[in-house]
């Protein structure tokens, strides 16, 4: 039985790629708007990363307010994105919290991350952001040591109060300035603007992520390119100090 968020949505399956190499590290892997964890652990699987174990996840099917409320799998509920636009904090707290839930049970030398694409990368940053402040929206503390963040294609919620809230805590702005992140983001995206990813990454670094990585890419569309998953491998390799498969 998957889980259900305060709404009820219930979550689908999850699909787990295990290390094929010694395990250093496990990282929740999150599917965009519509997709399931199935497509994410077959991208996954294809990644030369061996030290990595990847949890796959799929979101609850909710209707969604930009597709007119269609009805999908989705991480929150959605609609125009925009610099004005209001976020689902509920939706949002309850697939973060279920998703720091899947990681909770890895063994304490095992480090943790969170990636995503498009809305599972909203949801990376979100937990990101979780992380440096200690606790969810909700006030409820939160679990995990996070030491990876990736974002493809994706944008930040709550960017712009999240600068105030850390500057308010030195324990989170000590958590803010060493999670490493990385942000890329097709110039040519038609369904997240670049300029929100391009948003996100300085809203990141001015709030004190210290750590944040933004790459762009010309001329790339709202979906994902080998050229950008070498990066992501390269990026994770040295941020995780994985010894690859020697």
């Amino acid at each position: 039985m998957g889980s259900r968020n305060a709404r009820g949505y219930e979550f689908g399956r999850t699909y787990v790629v295990r290390p094929k190499g010694k395990h250093q590290a496990t990282l929740v892997w999150l599917h965009g708007l519509g997709d399931n964890g199935s497509s994410s652990s077959q991208l996954m699987e294809s990644l030369h990363l061996p030290n990595i174990k990847w949890i796959c996840p799929t979101a609850p099917s909710r209707p969604v307010t930009s597709l007119g409320g269609f009805t999908c799998t989705a991480w929150f509920d959605v609609g125009e994105i925009s610099e004005d636009g209001h976020d689902d904090l509920e939706g949002l707290d309850a697939s973060a919290s279920h998703i720091a839930n899947l990681l909770s049970a890895e063994p304490a030398d095992v480090q943790v991350g969170i990636g995503g694409f498009s809305m599972g990368a909203a949801i990376s940053l979100y937990s990101a952001t979780c992380y440096a402040l200690g606790r969810y929206g909700t006030g409820h503390a939160y679990p995990l040591n996070l030491r990876a963040v990736v974002g493809l294609s994706g944008w930040l919620p709550g960017w712009k109060s999240l600068r105030s809230k850390i500057e308010c805590s030195y324990e989170a702005a000590r958590r803010a300035a060493t999670l490493p992140i990385i942000l890329t983001h097709g110039t040519s995206d038609d369904v997240v603007p670049y300029r929100f990813g391009e948003k996100s990454a300085q809203s990141l670094g001015m709030a004190g992520f210290r750590q944040t990585m933004f790459k762009p890419y010309e001329g790339l569309g709202h979906y994902t390119v080998p050229k950008e998953m070498n990066e992501v491998v390269h990026w994770l390799t040295a941020r995780l100090g994985l010894e690859g498969s020697c």
